[in-house]
């Protein structure tokens, strides 16, 4: 059975937060596809796709963090670790 309401505020708040959940489900897998495809550009070894997807996953994590999606250090970390993998590519 779902979730029952019994006021109309509680019903609301319901409805909030089945649209936010959802909407947050697709932000953290946008930033989860972005950081993929950087590790991935990374692995390859193409310098100048790496940089840009590594850019594109930082800005994507920034743009998650920003949002309350994912906590601004968890978005700081994944970053760092992306900046660090890239500059280890020569």
């Amino acid at each position: 059975m779902a979730h029952v309401n019994h006021s109309k505020s509680a019903k609301k708040r319901h409805r909030q937060s089945v649209k936010r959940a959802e909407r947050n489900q697709a932000r953290r897998t946008a930033a989860r596809s972005a950081v993929r495809a950087a590790r991935e550009a990374i692995a390859a070894g193409d310098k100048d796709a790496a940089t840009g997807a590594v850019q594109n996953a930082s800005a994507v994590l920034d743009r998650t963090a920003a949002k309350g999606v994912i906590h601004a250090n968890n978005a700081a970390r994944r970053k760092s670790r992306l900046a660090k993998q890239l500059g280890s590519l020569n």
